[in-house]
């Protein structure tokens, strides 16, 4: 069997974003707690990598003291069917807002929100400007 036979018969599942984050508890309360995730696994004692999930978005979080990159500089945009609900959702649980939610020329209506480290996250759908 040739290598090229072998790779067509792969196929990618999904992908999970990885967020460097300096305190992983507070990370995790932080996605449960304001952003309406649930914990998926956490990983090592102490815990230094886990993942929460919601819905179909996955992100794995990562303690910066196992890594080399730096804490803050991820960002994941992921999609939702009624982006101003979400958005009224995590406003009134505090979560730090970049962004309200608007209508951009790229056809999608957006909002921006960071985590405790400054890794963001934009939640998007189909502008109804646009349809």
């Amino acid at each position: 069997m040739s290598i090229k036979t072998l790779a067509s018969k792969s196929t990618v599942e999904g992908a999970a974003t990885i967020f460097v984050v300096r305190d992983l508890p507070r990370s995790l309360q932080h996605f449960r707690d304001i952003l309406g995730f649930h914990e998926g696994f956490t990983y090592g004692s102490p815990p230094w990598y886990a993942s929460v999930e919601r819905g179909g978005l996955i992100i794995h979080l990562q303690a910066g003291d196992h890594t080399k990159r730096q804490p803050g500089h991820a960002a994941v945009y992921a999609f939702t069917d009624n982006v101003d609900a979400l958005y009224e959702e995590l406003r009134s649980k505090g979560a730090n807002v970049l962004q309200a939610p608007k209508d951009y020329p790229y056809g999608m209506r957006d909002f921006s929100v960071a985590d405790p480290d400054g890794n963001q996250l934009t939640f998007g759908m189909e502008s109804k400007a646009n349809s």
